[in-house]
């Protein structure tokens, strides 16, 4: 019975699998699951996509779908996939490139179960030159050898997927559940709507600079925007620094900064040469071989200080002596969550991320491509942490794995924690989530925003978008309403422990979290009196799953 089970599930593997997998031998695709083993011509295929013949080896696995799932396996076959072959050849041949091949290879060999990585990447390349484009047809005739799928590992694989993403579901209707307990538990929740409206803008006006700076020591030149108010606030002027993403620009956060500045904030966006799009638009064109340099984990948080460090000696002269620059608040998204969690005061934890990297499922975690290069650094105790950070807000950040317990619970100041229902990226299961819980300090909050992904669609390239809505089972989020949730509970957070300003005290909470779901901007939001819960409802699953 068993055996029979077995042989059923491969049997539906390969058949999936050659709907969605670029595979192929140059005689044969094979699947292998235990001591079984099938086998399709692949000239099977080419027969087939070409003139819809179909032959006994390919009979056996097109009698097992529909008309209209044949009709659609042709057309994969032969869809052209547009890739530009020479910045395909670059990309796959970085660092993170050959990390994804050497996943995927585990999985998809060379006959005998030898990693298929170099063969997947030579059978792309040369496929992608072809006059027609690249196809996925034209990829399996473009391999060099027979193709082995290695049954029990993809089934392993796609059954983790599956776990991961029962966790991610049930996380989500946790937070939603603590959210209410922690609003309910508030005895006397403010009125919010006869209160300011925080989800818009405020009545600052302020004026936009670029400052083109130089650090000496390090060679480092970079940009940075710097958004002041043309009036103060009373006192002192709290000052923000937003630290981008990989592969972003400080220019894709300056809706988030000139919120801020709305409010009489002076903030600052340093660019992050050696991870910013500049340099993936330079490694694309040639000039270098990775997508991010390995020394951006040290040089991202040193730009910040280095950006705090300028605005002392300009505090004077241009700011009439009115910058706080001994509490500022930073803000950064996935890298650059990483970024101010380091100046924050984590530390790198590299036996953690050794142990982590060398999960062989650890694609489903998108994130670890870019924590994993960590370990390519000098294995040492890195002083990132700058003093005159007070209080972090992490948006989608990288941080599980490379800082891991024992880094993130050197962190004793506020941090907000921001994650997206569904962020494929960092997803929150593995990067917020157990953080959060590994976070000691007594003022911690965790906003999952719902809808929410890695990436603000709105600004990705129109052909990506289109790309991504065809696929039918994604669906763009509405950008507005997010940002307005993220700017929102940026500025409270930082008026709260920047600015120091008790009027905004109340609106830090699940209450008026609650609140912003009347006004259809849906997001949990919990503090650190929900670290048991979210503990207890991680570790049952996981015993009940067997994890």
């Amino acid at each position: 019975m068993l055996k029979k089970f077995k042989y059923s599930i491969g049997l539906g593997i390969f058949a999936g699998l050659l709907n969605i997998l670029p595979v192929r031998a140059a005689n044969e695709v094979m699947l292998t699951y235990g001591p079984i083993k099938l086998s399709l011509n692949v000239s099977s295929l080419a027969s087939y996509a070409k003139n819809g013949s179909i032959d006994q080896n390919l009979a056996f696995y097109l009698n097992r779908l529909t008309p209209e799932q044949r009709a659609e396996f042709r057309t994969v076959l032969t869809k052209k996939i547009d890739l530009d072959p020479v910045i395909t050849s670059r990309f796959l041949n970085s660092n993170i490139g050959e990390a994804i091949l050497d996943k995927i290879g585990h999985g998809i060999t060379i006959e005998g179960g030898v990693n298929g990585k170099y063969a997947i990447r030579g059978a792309l390349v040369q496929a992608a030159f072809e006059p027609g484009g690249l196809t996925f047809l034209g990829f399996l005739e473009k391999f060099p050898t027979n193709l082995q799928i290695r049954g029990e590992l993809l089934l392993d694989s796609y059954q983790d997927s599956l776990t991961i993403k029962n966790l991610q579901d049930l996380i989500n209707q946790k937070m939603g559940e603590l959210t209410d307990i922690e609003a309910n538990s508030n005895k006397s929740p403010a009125d919010f709507a006869k209160l300011q409206d925080f989800t818009n803008p405020g009545s600052y006006k302020f004026t936009k600079e670029v400052w083109q700076l130089n650090d000496a020591k390090r060679n480092r030149q970079f940009r940075v925007l710097v958004y002041k108010p043309t009036t103060y606030l009373p006192g002192q002027t709290p000052v923000v620094v937003i630290s981008h993403g990989l592969s972003s620009s400080p220019e894709d956060f300056s809706d988030k900064a000139e919120f801020l500045a709305s409010y009489g904030f002076v903030v600052a966006l340093p660019q992050h040469y050696g991870s910013d799009s500049q340099y993936l638009q330079d490694m694309l064109a040639g000039y270098h071989k990775d997508v991010f340099a390995l020394n951006e984990f040290i040089n991202r948080p040193l730009d910040v200080s280095y950006v705090i460090d300028e605005l002392e000696r300009r505090n004077q002269s241009e700011f009439a002596g009115k910058l706080n620059l001994k509490e500022i608040g930073a803000i950064g998204h996935s890298f650059g969550g990483y970024t101010v969690l380091s100046l924050a005061g984590a530390k790198v934890d590299f036996e953690n991320l050794q142990k982590d990297c060398a999960e062989e499922y650890s694609l489903l975690n998108v994130s670890m491509l870019l924590s994993c290069r960590a370990l390519d650094l000098p294995r040492k105790d890195y002083h990132l942490k700058d003093e005159r950070i007070k209080a972090v807000v992490a948006l989608n950040p990288v941080n599980r794995s490379i800082f891991g317990p024992n880094g993130i619970s050197k962190i004793t100041i506020p941090v907000m924690l921001v994650s997206g229902s569904n962020d494929h990226i960092t997803p929150a299961v593995y990067e917020q989530m157990p953080p959060f819980i590994w976070l000691h300090t007594n003022d911690k909050y965790w906003a999952n925003e719902g809808g929410g992904t890695h990436v603000d669609f709105s600004k990705v390239d129109s052909q990506i978008t289109s790309s991504i809505e065809a696929i039918g089972i994604l669906q763009v989020p509405d950008s507005t309403a997010i940002d307005k949730i993220f700017n929102t509970l940026a500025l409270i957070f930082n008026e709260v422990y920047i600015a120091k300003d008790k009027e905004y005290v109340p609106f830090l909470n699940a209450s008026y979290a609650k609140y912003l779901g009347t006004k259809g901007l849906k997001v949990d939001f919990v503090s650190g009196h929900s670290d048991n819960p979210l503990e207890e409802t991680s570790k049952k699953y996981q015993i009940e799953n067997q994890l």
